[in-house]
């Protein structure tokens, strides 16, 4: 029997029971991928990550090397088990550390995030967006549960990716996202003819007098619903800088997971100028819930 540990975290939330758990394993032995992929549907979250060191100066040069895992598949990159991870590192293996950063080499690349001194904010910078297919208004309003006249009129929803595609769709209200219902068997398959994996929904909600977030957001997948998707996050702000409907370089206030009863606070920034959108910010707070150890086989 080999013996290994774990940590659960909460991500994009400053209180524990809140925003988007996360199970980060340490690999201390070679684990295969299979046995990875089992862990990930014994702790039945939407991700798992598998921390696996390697000498000191190929993490200094390439980042800690990261695998994510959902209970169906290993992805390239995910938003809350990159800021989660990266939590856990700096906390519990602190030579990993430098210069406030911790670097993540995933199987997208390396991402770097960026910690507030004796804070528990971090912040990943994101790979440069890439705008793909714009996606009919009507059939997405179907295949969303919702009316086309629920979606904005002035922005067609679109492909975006920072390393995973998602079809970002811009709401008018927060009524309509709250009608949201994913007809995902007819979702699935005519998404990914269109280069995208998930609907990543969110409408405006914030104003000056009401103090609310600035946007909120929801993404069901695979049967479930996420409360927090930093991966989606960098897309939509993307989305939305890139379309002038948020300024270049302002912070927004995201929230999701309402629905679900987990509220996520995702904090968004992307930079804009003639050629391009750059500099793709998504962060937020992360809190210790629970450690523990693997026995496996």
């Amino acid at each position: 029997m080999k013996v290994t540990n774990y940590i659960v975290t909460d991500v994009f939330s400053t209180r524990s029971l809140a925003g988007n758990p996360l199970a980060v394993v340490f690999d201390d032995f070679g684990m295969s991928t299979e046995i990875m992929q089992s862990i990930a549907r014994e702790f039945n979250l939407s991700e798992t990550t598998f921390v696996q060191r390697r000498d000191p100066a190929i993490e200094a040069e390439e980042g800690v090397r990261v695998r994510i895992f959902t209970t169906q598949e290993e992805l390239p990159f995910a938003g809350h088990p990159t800021l989660g991870t990266a939590s856990i590192l700096r906390t519990e293996a602190p030579e990993t550390v430098r210069d406030n950063e911790v670097r993540l080499a995933l199987n997208v690349g390396t991402v770097p995030v960026r910690f507030t001194p004796d804070s528990a904010y971090g912040e990943m910078t994101q790979k440069d967006p890439e705008f793909k297919t714009e996606l009919d208004r009507e059939t997405v309003a179907s295949l969303i549960g919702l009316h086309a006249d629920d979606l904005n009129p002035h922005h067609a929803p679109q492909v975006v990716s920072t390393g995973t595609a998602f079809a970002i769709v811009l709401l008018n209200s927060a009524d309509a996202l709250a009608r949201l219902h994913v007809a995902e068997q007819e979702a699935s398959p005519w998404l990914r003819k269109r280069g995208a994996r998930w609907f990543y929904v969110l409408a405006p909600t914030g104003t000056a007098t009401t103090g609310e977030p600035d946007f909120r957001a929801r993404m069901q997948f695979n049967g479930g619903e996420d409360p927090a998707t930093g991966s989606a996050a960098g897309c939509a702000i993307s989305y939305l800088v890139q379309r002038e409907i948020v300024q270049s370089d302002r912070r927004i206030h995201l929230r999701q997971g309402v629905e679900m009863l987990r509220p996520s606070e995702i904090f968004l920034t992307a930079h804009r100028d003639t050629a391009k959108v750059s500099n793709v910010r998504v962060g937020g707070s992360t809190v210790l819930v629970a450690k523990g150890q693997l026995f496996l086989p």
